[in-house]
Parts: structure tokens; C-alpha cells; sequence
């Protein structure tokens, strides 16, 4: 059964990922929740940001024995989230191309997964980092998880602007055939 616009009612796969998505995002916002200290306004993002020991120690410090098990439960949750949130951006970039036939949004839907996958590559990367730097935060662990938070959201964001931008180049989709 389709909309009115021509694209597909979604997957059971798409929704139940979708569903998977939100439950555990939910969860980390909660989780994130006591992070959040005088030092870490943002809580597990401002860690994930602190670009040197300093920061990180004082976020670390502010956190106290409680809060650094809370920080090591979101990390490792988050690493549940990773893989279903990259698949959920990945069946999503299927679902809004599949009427779109051209070349061009072919192309640029391979690479808007691209930056789905490479998000969640460098998102692993960035958490086993994260991990290293909770005891005694370092300069060079505290930039390269820093520089791969940024990595990581600009992929996310440039992935995201692309599928919106390939969802209205055409004013006319093409019915599904």
C-alpha cells in the first residue's frame, strides 16, 4: 500500500529498526541524564568533545565514581545503537530512493550510505577511545575522540542534508513500476 506521493508504506524491517532506534536513543538520553554536571553541561557529548586531559579530567572528576559507571553504560550501549542506528539510516536511504531511477540520485545514495557506515565506523572508534580516557584522560586520546565526534556528526549531518536534498530533486517521482 503506498501514499498519495508515490513512495511505499515503509518496511516491517524499516519500521521495526526505526522502532529499535528510538527505544535505545531513548535510553541514552536517559542514561545521559546524571552526566550532566557543571563540567559537563552536555554530559557524555561534552566528554566525547573535550578536546584535551584537562577538560576530560575535570569532566571525569565532576562525574564522580557513580557518574563514571553511568558514562561506561552509555558508552557500551551506545554501542548497541551504532549498528541499528546505521542500519535504520540505511534502509531509510533505500526506502526514499527506491522512486528515484536517475543516475545522478543513484550516485549520491551510494554515497549517503557511505556516510552512514563511515558515521558509525568512526562512532566505534570515537567510544573505544572514550573508554581508554575514563581512567587517566590523555592530550592525544582526548583530541582523536574530539576530532572523531566531529567526524562522526558531520557524516551524519552531510548524510542527512543528502537524502533530504535526493528526496526533493524531483518534482514529479516516478510511480513505483
Amino acid at each position: 500500500m503506498g501514499t498519495e506521493k508515490g513512495l511505499p508504506a515503509l518496511s516491517k524491517r524499516l519500521k521495526g529498526c526505526l522502532i529499535a532506534t528510538l527505544v535505545l536513543l531513548a535510553a541514552l538520553v536517559m542514561i545521559n541524564q546524571p552526566l550532566k554536571t557543571e563540567f559537563a553541561h552536555q554530559g557524555i557529548v561534552s566528554f566525547q568533545l573535550a578536546g584535551n586531559a584537562e577538560q576530560a579530567l575535570a569532566i571525569v572528576q565532576s562525574w564522580g565514581v557513580k557518574g563514571l559507571q553511568w558514562a561506561k553504560v552509555s558508552l557500551w550501549v551506545d554501542f548497541l545503537f551504532i549498528p541499528i542506528y546505521c542500519l535504520t539510516l540505511i534502509l531509510l536511504t533505500r526506502h526514499c530512493t527506491i522512486d528515484r531511477p536517475g543516475v545522478r540520485e543513484r550516485t549520491a545514495a551510494r554515497w549517503i550510505r557511505t556516510l552512514f557506515v563511515a558515521a558509525g565506523l568512526v562512532d566505534m572508534t570515537e567510544n573505544v577511545l572514550l573508554l581508554n580516557n575514563l581512567d587517566a584522560p590523555t592530550d592525544a586520546i582526548s583530541l582523536a575522540a574530539a576530532i572523531s565526534a566531529l567526524a562522526k556528526f558531520t557524516a551524519l549531518t552531510i548524510g542527512i542534508a543528502g537524502l533530504v536534498i535526493v528526496r526533493a530533486a524531483r518534482r514529479h517521482p516516478l510511480a513505483p513500476g
